[in-house]
C-alpha cells in the first residue's frame, strides 16, 4: 500500500512542479526540478520493499 501512495505523490510532485517549470521557463528551475525529481525517486526505490507499518 505504501508502495501505491509512494507513486501517487510522485505522480503529484512531477505534476505540479512540471506545471511550475514549464509556466516560468527558466533553466535555473528546470534544474532544480530535475535535482528534486531524481532525488524523490532515489527515495521511493529505497523504500519500495520496506513493510507496511
Amino acid at each position: 500500500m505504501k508502495l501505491w501512495f509512494g507513486l501517487l505523490g510522485a505522480a503529484m510532485m512531477i505534476a505540479f512542479l512540471g506545471a511550475v517549470a514549464i509556466k516560468v521557463n527558466e533553466i535555473a528551475l528546470w534544474v532544480v526540478v530535475a535535482i528534486g525529481v531524481v532525488l524523490m525517486g532515489i527515495d521511493l526505490w529505497q523504500a519500495r520493499d520496506e513493510p507496511d507499518r
